[in-house]
């Protein structure tokens, strides 16, 4: 297939973005709640004794209980001069939500792994981003865009 038959495949970002699913493993449900609910303001959606899902910026985030699970240990791969932790899931954010959310969390001491700044300034693809864990050690990225029409940017 060629990369311009592949681009027009169902993988290609369609015209209207489809809602992502994404679950991970969380050691405790109510530090989950602290954070992705109240931290992060994901509204709450259903649960149960062993899970909770939230509304991640429009996609299905669930939290799955694993008393048991202890912290991954990220390999960090170089991007623009920081260790980035992979694996990792975010979002893309337009930029004034972007900057408004790390003004936040940077008030609220998040301990971030990579702080908030502005990846490949003045290039194609330039984007704000920043890393933090949840309290189970999953990696969060949250991206901002000035144009999200820039996301795949060469």
């Amino acid at each position: 297939m060629t990369r311009n038959a592949a681009s027009e495949t169902a993988a290609a970002a369609p015209k209207s973005l489809s809602p992502f699913h994404l679950a991970v493993q969380v050691h405790d449900l109510v530090a989950a709640r602290e954070f992705y609910g109240e931290l992060l303001g994901c509204p709450e959606g259903r649960s149960a004794d062993t899970w909770v899902d939230f509304d991640f910026f429009g996609h299905q985030f669930v939290c799955h209980l694993n008393k048991e699970k202890a912290g991954v240990q990220p390999h960090y791969n170089e991007v623009d001069g920081h260790g980035v932790p992979v694996p990792h899931f975010g979002v893309v954010l337009d930029l004034p939500t972007w900057e408004q959310l790390a003004e936040r969390l940077t008030a609220l001491d998040v301990k971030f792994v990579i702080a908030p700044y502005i990846r490949f300034a003045g290039q194609p693809g330039e984007q704000g981003t920043m890393f933090f864990f949840d309290p189970s050690g999953n990696a969060v990225e949250i991206k901002g865009f000035r144009d999200l029409g820039a996301l795949f940017a060469k």
